[in-house]
């Protein structure tokens, strides 16, 4: 009986689901989310809710300037950078800036202000912020890095106070010097330093201060903690209180400094429609409050969600973060608080503070090379 065989061709390897054409595209989809994932995962930032009442609304001015470039002139361009804030000595007619090289400049405006003299007046070695005028013509200088500074007539130095409680000033950002000698200031933040004041924002947790120094004693005292990027401070016309700006938040607080309301804290305007930096007092009714950027819908979402600023966050670490400021400008507010007026311009970023002299707005700001100089109606 002849054997039987049945002969089987061999296995086929099996065939990919998956088309070549399609293997390569949907890798390029999976590898970001993947990465994405993993650096979310990684980042070591915790954003927090942010207070939803202070982003909630928005106030307008019944005049609006949303072209102020259009007739501004610069003063002193080329030679300075970064001019944060502007202090005027009405005594002198000379205008102080503090600038990014450490140098708090002297300038004298004149009439074109294209060649208006700018003088290396006192170098701090650090960063000077916020400037303010002293009693008897003194400037005050609030340097992050070095803390709160009196400079002399003479150009002579000399460091105020840089901790409060036994914590270290990490970002003293704007003062103000009332009539007795007291000197108004805030640390914008005791965690974060001014290089990296964006992650204080992103974080979106209370690291700041308002404070008080007395020369007279030599105290320094914690008038108010727990605040979002206290910022610029100015005087009430007459001393009753003192209005520090959170910038963060959109909003100006008052902390009364004499009366039966002493030490109680109020708002004094919310909802502003951007971030406020510094604000000064005109001593013609008003305050002009900078706005470092204009309320943008990006920024909502950011603040309101602190998961996209986590995203936010990686994006700032890898150094892709896209631009957001924007609308940069100037509020003016009257004593009360209610809106007057509103300059800005959408290719203005990082305005940081508001001078009225004469007929003319001096503005500062934290990267141009200039002082914005704007003719107003």
């Amino acid at each position: 009986m002849s054997e039987s065989r049945t002969d089987l061709p061999p296995p086929r390897p099996a065939k990919s689901s998956l088309k070549p054409s399609l293997t390569v595209p949907l890798l390029s989809i999976l590898a970001p989310i993947l990465a994405v994932t993993v650096l979310y995962r990684h980042e070591p930032l915790d954003p927090a809710p942010l207070p939803f009442e202070g982003l909630s609304v928005t106030v307008a001015a019944p005049r609006e300037n949303g072209r102020m470039l259009r007739g501004a002139e610069m003063v002193g361009a080329g030679r300075m950078v970064g001019p944060e804030d502007v202090a005027y000595d009405p005594a002198s007619g000379d205008i102080y800036v503090g600038c990014a090289d450490g140098w708090v400049k002297r300038v004298r405006v004149s009439d074109s202000g294209g060649d208006s003299a700018v003088e290396d007046w006192v170098n701090t070695g650090g960063r000077p912020l916020g400037l303010a005028l002293g009693r008897d013509g003194e400037v005050i200088v609030c340097d992050p890095f070095k803390g709160l500074l009196n400079v002399s007539k003479d150009g002579t130095m000399e460091l105020l106070t840089d901790e409060a409680e036994g914590v270290k000033f990490k970002l003293t950002d704007a003062a103000a010097v009332a009539r007795d000698g007291t000197i108004y200031f805030t640390d914008a933040s005791y965690k974060y330093t001014f290089k990296e004041f964006i992650w204080d924002f992103l974080e979106g947790r209370p690291h700041g201060r308002f404070l008080s120094y007395d020369p007279a004693t030599k105290e320094t005292r914690v008038l108010a903690r727990d605040l979002y990027f206290p910022n610029g401070v100015a005087l009430s016309p007459d001393q009753s209180f003192v209005i520090f700006c959170e910038t963060v938040m959109r909003w100006c607080k008052r902390y009364y400094i004499n009366g039966d309301r002493t030490g109680h804290i109020d708002t004094f305007i919310h909802g502003l429609p951007g971030y406020p930096d510094n604000i000064r007092y005109d001593g013609e009714g008003h305050y002009w409050i900078a706005l470092s950027t204009g309320k943008s819908m990006s920024w909502d979402l950011a603040l309101k969600h602190p998961f996209i600023r986590k995203a936010i966050a990686i994006m700032e670490r890898l150094n892709k973060r896209p631009a957001m400021e924007k609308n940069s400008g100037i509020f003016q507010v009257d004593t009360e608080g209610k809106p007057v007026a509103h300059y800005y311009d959408p290719k203005l970023s990082l305005l940081s503070s508001g001078t009225k002299i004469g007929d003319y707005l001096y503005c500062g700001s934290l990267h141009y090379p200039h002082i914005l100089r704007l003719k107003l109606d």
